[in-house]
């Protein structure tokens, strides 16, 4: 099953007004009784704005929280019919802004989302990681359940009427691991959930 549901795809066309993305993913730790969100963000993405970049945040534990941003908005990639997208702010070698098979080995500081691979590496400004993550997401319900269902209403499908928040993935389960600030979360089979403005 996909959960590439209405509007899963980047909106941004070109435009040079005032744009805003953002996608939310969370994960629940039922063992620990503990969370995990991941926000990511990009303004202005065709530069030259006092707000051109984006921004990746993490919510950990105990509400613990990082943030980085990524002011350089040409290091932004973006799927436009489907869910994937991905930002660094400094990697091995110049690279385009695109989707990455060996994004681990390549990528020093950034993150790339897709469907089904979530992975990154946030680091203090000193160079330590501050979060590292790598797991993949197997979904289980899509908004809607078995039928494919926009989060506003049949007419929020078109684009005229999008609400501005979409539910993506109403139930997954997602296994690997989560590295914060120091201490290793490994995921089996744990609860997570996605949406996007």
């Amino acid at each position: 099953m996909s959960f590439d549901g209405p509007h899963s795809g980047y909106h941004w066309r070109g435009q040079t007004t005032r744009f805003f993305e953002g996608w939310y993913f969370r994960l629940t730790l039922p063992q620990a009784a503990q969370t995990f969100a991941f926000m990511y963000s990009i303004d202005d993405p065709a530069g030259g704005t006092a707000h051109s970049g984006g921004a990746a945040q993490i919510l950990g534990p105990d509400e613990t929280y990082y943030c980085r941003t990524f002011p350089n908005a040409q290091r932004f990639w973006a799927w436009p019919h489907k869910l994937g997208f991905g930002h660094w702010r400094s990697a091995i070698s110049n690279l385009p802004a695109q989707y990455l098979t060996d994004f681990v080995n390549r990528v020093e500081e950034g993150y790339q989302v897709c469907a089904g691979h979530h992975q990154g590496k946030l680091r203090h400004p000193s160079g330590k990681i501050q979060a590292e993550w790598d797991y993949q997401v197997t979904p289980v319900d899509t908004w809607g359940a078995q039928k494919l269902q926009a989060t506003a209403g049949w007419l929020s499908f078109l684009p005229v009427f999008e609400p501005g928040w979409q539910v993506l993935k109403a139930h997954g389960l997602a296994s690997g691991q989560v590295v914060w600030q120091g201490q290793r979360y490994v995921l089996e089979n744990t609860p997570a959930y996605a949406e996007k403005n």
